[in-house]
């Protein structure tokens, strides 16, 4: 099982994650929005902020994926999206992937109020 971590509260995330949700074999994923069950990624030493700023997802064996590569363990599992998978899991394109991913995810962050008062309350200067 891969359990995927999301910002129920960002519309374009949530869109995102339904649409998923949609096509995705049974028995495959669990989605946990983070705004509403924060402990549980807190139990695992990341914060609501730190879970805010980056999607995350663990897969089934314990291994912590993050941004765009968090994209394609998710697109590795759905018909239809395996090839962009393969395709953005290649080196340069990955790095590309990361960098573009990073660059939106603070973009978003700055931009969402619930996002800048979890920063505020986590004690964290927000960003």
């Amino acid at each position: 099982m891969i359990t995927v971590f999301f910002d129920g509260k960002c519309g374009l995330c949530s869109r995102e994650i339904n649409y998923y949700r949609k096509i995705a074999p049974r028995g495959v994923f669990e989605w946990r929005d983070i705004t509403e069950h924060a402990g549980d990624l807190e139990k695992h030493g990341i914060s609501l902020v730190e879970g805010l700023k980056q999607m995350r997802a663990l897969d089934s064996d314990g291994q912590w994926h993050a941004g765009a590569d968090a994209f394609i363990l998710i697109w590795r599992q759905l018909d239809r999206w395996r090839v962009l998978a393969a395709i953005v899991a290649l080196p340069i394109i990955r790095q590309i992937a990361n960098l573009v991913y990073l660059l939106w995810a603070a973009w978003r962050f700055k931009r969402l109020t619930h996002c800048q008062l979890a920063a505020v309350e986590d004690g964290s200067r927000p960003t």
